[in-house]
């Protein structure tokens, strides 16, 4: 048991590598990218192709629940080893995300297209072009729709490295088309809208062919099976609720900020979110490839060994978000200005907000991998679900009573506590969880390790003026204090000996 955690442990990590391997390359490209298409474009019609994109993308939310509830289905068949049962769910799973599709197509060609034309803000010498992209945009979207269970596949079977080529290939495809699009024989932004469609149907050719060469369950056969569906369906309907919540809290702030402040306030909360996410996405890619490990070991009935992972996991993905985020927060108007010149009301304070909000998710991640892997989802969802709901109208009264904007991220930090422990509570009774173990072991600990890592740093930025000595010093002794405080006093004696050696190693082949 102890030699197969060990490979499951070097497996996660091997994998949670090849993720940041992808994701680094993939910020570095699309950043660039994204300057040369606005180049390419103008300002407008990139406008146009986000606020077009964005019509479809709020489909999303019903997409979003089934892809979850594929996941977790197909990872679970393979921790109990039915070869049949695995093929029946990804058939299914590719049935549905057809019938998705077709139902997702209805609706935007009458729902969509009526908003894209009559209330939406869009010069009328563009309106063609826009309704153009949003029919290239839709099968964009059913194209990636299709997609999910041969994704899910990859990330159940643990081969990241499949997944970040494969990524890599997509970002270097877009790459091409920021250049093709200067050279455009046909109005610039259909015809990137046209070659977005392209790169999708390339990269989802990809994926079925690898899937279909290195796994045997991933060839589909039309397969309606009425207990699997229902099963899929009843897991996906309950899901649907924590994915609308989270929609409804994200989107819908952002539009009772607006209602209230107007779009400045709006351009500073983009800001936050664009840097947000940046930092996210690195905790994202390890509880990707820790997620399947996850659900495995509750397939297998491996109870201890899971709750094991949720506690490592809860702590390590803090950790990781502490490291890049602390050094963010103690220069958070240098890096803004370095980044924007020009920086918004709020942008500062919103940008440090959305940090602790991030951070106070972040040690829930793996209790949702865990009540996703029960597949007992209903209760949970319509508690926890219920709560996050709360942020939309408890937002919209402060801001009524004459709070400021940044009232509307407060609430999602207290809610998001308020959530921490309702999951906790029906957790226990779901997976056996200790709710003092997990306090004791996780909770107390990642708030001892931040305050450790945050004094020093913050005495020393009371001190200094902001110029960029400044900045280079306070990210690297927030660093230092963070890693120190994480390897003393977050990390067991069994960890802190894992640390020790991989430093040791390193050290060796630098030498």
């Amino acid at each position: 048991m102890s030699n197969q955690a060990s490979d499951n442990n070097k497996r996660i990590a091997k994998n949670t590598l090849l993720l940041y391997f992808r994701m680094l390359f993939m910020m570095v490209v699309s950043l660039y990218t994204s300057r040369v298409i606005l180049n390419a474009l103008g300002v407008e019609d990139f406008g146009i192709y986000n606020v077009v994109g964005g019509v479809v993308a709020m489909f999303t939310v019903i997409s979003g629940s089934l892809s979850a509830a594929i996941s977790r289905f197909i990872t679970y068949e393979l921790g109990k080893g039915d070869q049949s049962k695995l093929n029946k769910i990804f058939s299914a799973s590719v049935t549905i995300q057809l019938l998705l599709s077709l139902i997702i197509v209805v609706l935007i060609e009458s729902v969509g297209v009526w908003f894209l034309n009559a209330k939406m803000t869009i010069p009328a010498n563009r309106i063609t072009a826009a309704n153009w992209v949003l029919q290239f945009s839709i099968i964009t979207f059913v194209i990636n729709l299709i997609s999910v269970p041969y994704n899910a596949a990859i990330i159940a079977h643990e081969r990241m490295s499949a997944f970040a080529y494969i990524s890599i290939l997509e970002a270097v495809c877009k790459l091409a088309i920021a250049f093709l699009i200067m050279v455009s024989p046909m109005d610039r932004l259909v015809f990137y809208a046209i070659l977005m469609c392209v790169v999708s149907v390339i990269v989802r050719l990809t994926y079925g062919y690898y899937c279909q060469k290195h796994f045997t369950e991933c060839t589909y056969h039309f397969h309606w099976d009425k207990d699997i569906l229902k099963k899929m369906f009843g897991f996906a309907g309950w899901n649907f609720i924590g994915a609308a919540s989270g929609v409804l809290r994200d989107q819908g702030g952002n539009i009772i900020i607006n209602l209230f402040f107007g779009p400045t306030v709006n351009a500073a909360r983009g800001i936050a979110v664009q840097v947000n996410a940046a930092v996210v996405a690195f905790v994202n890619n390890f509880m990707t490839a820790l997620n399947p490990q996850i659900t495995k070991s509750y397939a297998s009935g491996e109870n201890e060994y899971m709750l094991t992972l949720i506690y490592q996991g809860a702590r390590l993905s803090f950790y990781m978000l502490l490291l890049l985020s602390l050094p963010i927060f103690l220069n958070t108007h240098y890096i803004l200005v370095l980044w924007l010149r020009l920086v918004p009301d709020y942008a500062v304070l919103f940008v440090q907000l959305i940090l602790m909000f991030a951070l106070s998710e972040s040690i829930s991640q793996p209790l949702i991998t865990a009540m996703l892997a029960t597949g007992n989802i209903k209760k949970y969802q319509i508690v926890v679900g219920g709560m996050q709901l709360m942020n939309l109208p408890v937002s919209y009264i402060l801001l009524r009573l004459g709070y400021p904007p940044q009232s509307v991220i407060i609430t999602a930090i207290v809610i998001s506590q308020l959530c921490l422990i309702a999951r906790l509570i029906l957790l226990r009774k779901m997976i056996g969880i200790s709710f003092m173990h997990f306090m004791r072991k996780v909770y107390f600990n990642v708030i001892l390790v931040t305050l450790l890592s945050i004094v020093v740093p913050l005495v020393i930025q009371l001190k200094v003026s902001e110029c960029f000595a400044s900045f280079i010093m306070l990210t690297i002794i927030s660093v230092c204090c963070t890693a120190l405080a994480i390897i003393y006093v977050g990390c067991n004696k069994k960890e802190r000996k894992i640390v020790k050696k991989q430093l040791y190693k390193f050290k060796q082949k630098i030498a």
